[in-house]
């Protein structure tokens, strides 16, 4: 079966001080985090590969990864493609604010896949690292529910709140109840998590470190791109008039799934995974991000010459 992995790569690094963060190398050849997911993926069972950016970095992104990637995809057998996440992609008849200038947020980042995606993919961010066990298991997942039939049959990686913490400051994080099926119930979007020295807060309440947590890693269908679009037009309908809303209001994947989820339209599994996440938040996490590969490597995790062990 052909499963895709769609890379979320519009957005720039706010918090790391102006670059753009998912480029950044973190590994001994140069690798940056994206090389890694990729790696896993195909790993996993994943068979295409597609980059969802801007254009205005496109030619940086391409130098970056994009050239590489796509020289190890072809080697592979992978297929590859690229799309693109602009302001002005909107729904037919509506159109943008004035004052508007970015994107409209993670919803619209995979709706603008919706030519290219005819497959059940994996969506990740490209500024994080995840692990193995989690693409497999939503690869395993995918491959074994996904029929047309079956399409409103989601899943999403859920990772320990312990296991995704940064060192250098909070986080935010989707905490996820499930029923006793491991059925997604709820989740509560929960901002200024940090670190404690006997586990984790949130302004100055105390959390759960076993929690599940989404890290926005969703198993995905075709089917569920044409809900994003009735969505994205809902969407429109409910900040029409509202300056604020209309100037950063975002779109965001997980709200519209909680939203699906509470009308009874889909039904996510969640998948736990024990693998620690890490990414570069803030501008102190690269050092420990380069340290953390160069372990995984040590212990044979990963080969220094990333793809080696693909192409064997």
């Amino acid at each position: 079966m052909k499963t895709a992995l769609v890379i979320m790569a519009a957005g720039m690094g706010s918090r790391f001080g102006g670059g753009i963060k998912q480029l950044e190398p973190v590994g001994p050849n140069g690798e940056i985090i994206m090389d890694y997911s990729i790696h896993d993926a195909i790993e996993a069972g994943f068979n295409k590969v597609v980059f969802i950016i801007r254009k205005d970095i496109k030619d940086a992104f391409h130098d970056a990864i994009g050239k590489r990637i796509e020289g190890i995809c072809n080697e592979l057998n992978i297929e590859f493609a690229y799309a693109y996440q602009e302001l002005d992609d909107l729904p037919k008849g509506i159109e943008k604010p004035a004052k508007r200038s970015k994107p409209w947020g993670t919803g619209q980042a995979v709706l603008v896949c919706k030519d290219i995606i005819k497959e059940p993919f994996v969506v990740i961010n490209a500024d994080d690292y995840y692990g193995k066990e989690a693409f497999v298991k939503i690869h395993e997942f995918l491959v074994e529910n996904y029929t047309p039939e079956k399409s409103k049959e989601l899943c999403m990686a859920g990772f320990i709140l312990g296991n995704t913490l940064s060192d250098n400051g909070t986080v935010t994080r989707g905490i996820c109840a499930v029923d006793e099926n491991d059925y997604l119930t709820d989740v509560v979007e929960t901002y200024e998590i940090k670190k404690t020295s006997d586990g984790a807060e949130s302004q100055g309440n105390r959390i759960d470190v076993n929690a599940h947590v989404s890290m926005n890693m969703w198993g995905l269908t075709p089917e569920f791109v044409g809900l994003l679009e009735e969505g994205f037009v809902e969407f429109f309908e409910n900040i029409k008039g509202d300056e604020a809303k209309e100037l950063k209001g975002e779109y965001l994947l997980p709200i519209y799934i909680d939203e699906l989820l509470k009308k009874g339209t889909v039904s996510v599994r969640l998948l736990e995974t024990q693998d620690k996440w890490f990414g570069v938040t803030y501008k102190e996490d690269k050092p420990v991000v380069v340290e953390s590969f160069a372990k995984l490597i040590a212990d044979g995790v990963y080969q220094k010459d990333l793809f080696a062990d693909l192409k064997a």
